[in-house]
């Protein structure tokens, strides 16, 4: 679906035609082989494999790359409204490693959203479903849309 084309007003078919239309911009999910799993109003499921040149020194995922999965999920969950959003602050918490040849997968969670901001808390697991990272971001909401034109044209 391009920029141009009418979106449903539906919220699911919104989220999912915002997320797409993120995702043909987004380099750096692309580089990191983040896939996404779903998305929805104020949620999304993103993963991502560990490749042998994600490990730091210690034969275990960089902490940064799980961080960049768990702010990548946390963006397509606050941007799913179409309302450009960007985080004003983030913090994670590491509670197990991600290992070489595993994909982990991050959840992002609406928690809150009120006016312009918002708060988000994603979980990182590893495939077999065992939580490495706790991810909360808080959202503010900026001039702009992800689709742009979509507000005047569902007016």
């Amino acid at each position: 679906m391009t920029e141009t084309q009418t979106v449903p007003t539906d919220p699911q078919a919104l989220a999912e035609a915002v997320a797409a239309a993120m995702w043909s911009r987004d380099r750096a999910a692309q580089a990191l082989g983040i896939r996404i799993d779903s998305v929805g109003p104020g949620h999304a499921k993103l993963s991502m494999p560990v490749r042998g040149d994600m490990v730091n020194g210690h034969h275990i995922c960089h902490g940064g790359l799980i961080f960049a999965l768990a702010d990548t999920a946390f963006a397509y969950a606050c941007n799913a409204y179409n309302r450009n959003t960007v985080a004003s602050g983030c913090n994670i918490d590491f509670v197990a490693p991600g290992k070489e040849g595993d994909t982990l997968q991050a959840e992002a969670v609406e928690r809150a959203l009120s006016g312009r901001t918002g708060v988000y808390d994603v979980t990182v697991r590893d495939s077999a479903g065992k939580a490495i990272a706790h991810f909360r971001g808080k959202s503010y909401r900026i001039a702009g849309e992800v689709i742009a034109g979509l507000a005047a044209e569902q007016a």
